[in-house]
């Protein structure tokens, strides 16, 4: 059984709810949960989960990543970021895998779980997408027992997606939104979560690439719209053309700190978000997806929300 397992990316949103469903699924059995992060002050919050251990580590650098996994059984890899130049995407999506399984090899580490995304590929519009897709391809052709997961965007009580969306609403008259009618299939944090947690026991899924889908395809539109309403401050939405989305991606650039929207999203938005069908899905691992307007009404509506969640959480088993 695997009971010891890293999370690279452990600090994040999605790792998060997954460090929380592996302290779960111990159930107090034993077992260690290590969480490695450049600042360990980012670890703060995991370090009241039990059988957490939050350690400073930088993962780019492979012999501090080997010295993390030492007597692990098992990775969930969820390092990723949206945004930067060819150069980040390829240090983070690419040459970090590649550190992974060098680090995996060293500490005889065979299990890894690696979450990509939806609408990867090689001759995909957008550097995000084409280096997921080399990333992908590193792991899976490492040799050792590897499962890809593939989420479309993910949203959740502290995501910055449909949050970010019912901010902007509250102080803005209206929305001008690039890739308006770009399509989606939102999964909830705590489904991806439970899918990565769950592949570890099922040793059938190695090999296996699975998309994380929930049960509505929606446009970027709708979503907006949904944030707005949930949060009871709707605006209008201004489609752009996509000329004038760049133009907007690309101003927003130039602000400090991360972007809302860069060039590279945009040309994202070009590929549907969506399950294709042709891979296994959520229900292959037992799991019924939940649909956004359920979730999201409980933290953007301003209510607590704990009541709300529970049918869905009963869902995963």
């Amino acid at each position: 059984m695997i009971r010891h397992v890293a999370v690279t990316g452990g600090t994040g949103f999605v790792g998060q709810a997954v460090c929380e469903q592996l302290v779960e699924r111990s159930g107090g059995a034993g077992g260690r949960i290590v969480v490695p992060t450049r600042r360990i002050r980012r670890g703060q919050a995991m370090q009241s989960l039990p059988t957490v251990e939050c350690v400073q580590a930088d993962v780019h650098d492979e012999r501090a990543l080997a010295r993390v996994l030492a007597g692990c059984d098992a990775v969930i890899h969820l390092v990723a970021i949206l945004h930067g130049s060819e150069a980040d995407f390829q240090r983070v999506h690419v040459d970090l895998p590649r550190k992974l399984v060098a680090a995996c090899r060293a500490a005889g580490v065979r299990r890894i779980v690696h979450v990509s995304a939806l609408g990867v590929a090689a001759d995909a519009p957008a550097r995000y997408l084409r280096s997921k897709a080399a990333g992908e391809r590193v792991l899976l052709e490492s040799g050792l027992d590897v499962t890809v997961l593939r989420p479309s965007v993910i949203f959740g009580a502290r995501d910055r997606f449909l949050n970010l969306f019912a901010q902007l609403q509250a102080l803005a008259p209206f929305m001008p939104l690039g890739g308006a009618g770009a399509r989606f299939q939102p999964v909830w944090v705590e489904d991806v979560a439970a899918a990565a947690v769950r592949c570890l026991d099922r040793p059938q899924t190695i090999g296996q690439t699975i998309e994380c889908a929930g049960p509505e395809v929606l446009t970027l539109a709708q979503l907006v719209r949904l944030a707005g309403r949930l949060a009871g401050c709707e605006r209008p939405v201004l489609p752009l053309p996509e000329a004038i989305a760049r133009l907007q991606a690309a101003l927003m650039e130039l602000l400090p700190g991360e972007p809302l929207m860069s060039r590279d999203n945009v040309d994202s938005m070009r590929v549907p978000n969506v399950a294709t069908g042709r891979l296994p899905g959520l229900e292959t691992l037992g799991i019924t997806p939940a649909p956004v307007e359920g979730v999201a009404a409980g933290y953007l509506g301003g209510r607590s929300g704990p009541s709300r969640f529970l049918p869905w959480r009963a869902r995963r088993g």
